[in-house]
């Protein structure tokens, strides 16, 4: 296929606006599935992706669609539009020359549409905007188009309307692709250069690598090279998702498709990695992607100390489907070995978790999410510390530095006040209100991140009765006044348990806390002390009260002294408990961190 006849385009939009659907539509039309093979989210192949009605991972398909007597191939990404799996949707845009950019007339203007039509802008895509669900009794079909236009600069004979559920307007966004996205720059005849923008791990044949070819022609028997950790390897299938894998012998500049070559060590493959051949090499590898920085961390640990090895594996699994989220061993008191992990959000981190469990049947324990700080020491020192567990001793910190996010609330107006009040809550500092029609706005702050992750977009979303939305990007690192506080269980540090809070909110949170503790900690033979600390100062403390044995239970008439002697030696067992006791401290109760509430 040459390159004037290739067109690689993604599907943009923000959570739920229909790109599954439409993607759906579009392999029907072009004849990709037949009618009988058709199902919804077709491309969403993992069960949590059904479950939810989400995308997590970016999926490519090659379809073919003939106009005016010509046939073209259009490769389609398909990308995720959760805030949490940006990474995937950039890593998505550089393989591609064009997106449409999805909006749905029931919803309007979204804040992930916002945040990925700037990422298509920086790319230098075409973007085509499409507006979904018009066959909807809800659709504001001329409102919406009215957004679109005023927010990105469209004019309105450049929005298509569309369903991807009934089919209206597909016909016409295929004619748009063709015409309006460019073909891909490229030279069939220089040196294979070919962009790994994602690979995933076949149990029979090794690791299965998707890419794009930049420059020149890869067949099936070539031997190729990664450029960035010079090794090699026999090129033994190529092919492209039809949805599904079809090998062909050849590939060429501009097109998509995926590579099996029986590699079993999986940190031979990079996302990002330039592939060449080893007869005929690029002279530079293409620049890749910006590495992802993880934001939110938190410890992972099998639950038997048995399964560290294959917590380990599958760990080292996942991150080659999932490049961003990063792990290390890491050790802890209460809970053994594992590993402290980082994600990109809340939600980036309940997925993995949730994967680790099916996917490679992994039983796990997750501690409290926490953010990357900077501390500067009273010797000169700066540090970074993304646990709890790890801040040194109080006494040795001059200062903290706490991750700032610039967040953007897409809102109905009357929402205003209540949003206004739960971002003064959250620490928030006041930027500005745009306005995107009469009824919608969208109210910018800066919050510190360890706030919004908590709870800030489950709070909007009933603030708002489900229309607001949000969208953050960090900014940077700013001075606040921090405290590490501890939770002593039975006079023991858990570190598990320890948490970074602003001093101000310290002694509600602790007191919180251990309320919240002590309805998730079963009742021992012995009283247990949930004590919450700044340094060596309780804050606040609660007592699960002792579970009662009846020893006096089979005496039955006789002398009082009988059962005064059984009730002493009880309670001499009971110190000596108290003295010895383990106190078992369930999953739940780490959990219950999350929903510890500043209100």
């Amino acid at each position: 296929m040459r390159p004037e006849q290739i067109r690689n385009f993604s599907i943009i939009a923000h959570i739920d606006h229909g790109k599954s659907t439409l993607a759906d539509q579009l392999l029907l039309k072009t004849g990709a599935i037949s009618q009988r093979d058709f199902r919804a989210q077709v491309l969403d192949d993992m069960d949590l992706e059904r479950e939810r009605g989400i995308t997590i991972k970016a999926r490519a398909v090659a379809i073919n669609y003939t106009l005016h007597g010509k046939t073209y191939e259009l490769n389609l990404i398909d990308t995720p539009g959760h805030v949490d799996f940006n990474y995937e949707v950039s890593r998505s845009l550089a393989a591609c020359e064009g997106a449409l950019l999805l909006v749905d007339t029931t919803q309007g203007v979204q804040a992930q549409t916002v945040a990925n039509a700037y990422l298509a802008l920086e790319g230098d895509l075409t973007m085509i905007p499409v507006l979904n669900k018009v066959d909807m009794p809800a659709s504001r079909l001329e409102t919406v188009r009215e957004e679109v236009c005023n927010t990105f600069g469209f004019t309105e004979e450049e929005t298509i309307g569309a369903s991807g559920k009934t089919g209206i307007g597909i016909e016409e966004i295929l004619e748009a692709i063709v015409e309006r996205i460019p073909s891909p720059p490229g030279d069939p005849s220089a040196p294979l250069r070919a962009l790994i923008f994602d690979s995933h791990v076949d149990e029979f044949r090794g690791v299965v690598i998707y890419f794009r070819i930049i420059d020149g022609t890869i067949k099936t028997g070539d031997k190729f090279r990664m450029m960035q950790n010079n090794k090699t390897h026999e090129c033994l299938e190529i092919g492209q998702f039809r949805p599904h894998r079809k090998p062909v012998a050849v590939l060429s500049t501009g097109q998509v498709g995926y590579l099996i070559s029986n590699i079993k060590e999986l940190k031979d493959v990079r996302i990002g990695d330039t592939i060449t051949l080893v007869d005929r090499p690029a002279a530079e590898a293409l620049p890749g992607y910006k590495e992802p920085k993880p934001m939110v961390y938190c410890g992972i640990f099998p639950t038997d100390n048995d399964q560290f090895e294959n917590l380990r594996k599958a760990l080292e699994k996942l991150s080659l489907n999932d490049s961003s989220f990063t792990y290390e061993p890491d050790a802890n008191e209460g809970l053994g070995f594992g590993f402290l992990c980082g994600f990109l959000g809340l939600l980036h981190m309940e997925i993995i978790g949730q994967r680790l469990e099916r996917e490679e049947d992994v039983d796990i324990v997750q501690t409290a999410p926490s953010v990357k700080y900077e501390m500067e020491l009273r010797s000169g020192e700066t540090i970074t510390v993304n646990s709890p567990d790890k801040v040194p001793d109080p006494s040795t910190i001059e200062s903290w530095r706490e991750p700032i996010c610039k967040v953007n609330f897409i809102i109905p107006a009357e929402s205003i006040g209540g949003v206004m009040k739960l971002c003064q809550d959250r620490r928030g500092t006041y930027l500005r209100t745009d306005y995107l029609s009469k009824e919608r706005t969208i109210l910018i702050y800066e919050m510190p991140l360890a706030e919004v992750i908590i709870d800030v977009y489950d709070k909007l979303k009933s603030l708002t009765r489900g229309y607001g939305t949000m969208d953050y990007e960090i900014i940077g690192y700013r001075e606040g006044d921090l405290v590490k506080l501890d939770v002593l269980v039975a006079n023991d540090k858990v570190d598990a348990l320890s948490t970074i809070v602003p001093r101000e909110f310290a002694m509600v949170r602790g007191r919180k806390l251990v309320e919240k503790l002590k309805k998730e900690i079963d009742r021992h033979m012995f009283p247990v002390a949930l004590q919450a600390a700044i340094g060596g100062k309780i804050v606040a403390r609660e007592t699960i009260p002792a579970m009662r044995k009846n020893v006096t239970a089979k005496c039955y008439g006789g002398d009082i002294t009988r059962k005064r002697k059984l009730l002493e030696k009880q309670k001499e067992g009971k110190k000596r408990m108290k003295q010895f006791g383990q106190v078992e401290i369930p999953q739940k109760a780490f959990l219950a961190i999350l929903s510890v509430d500043e209100e």
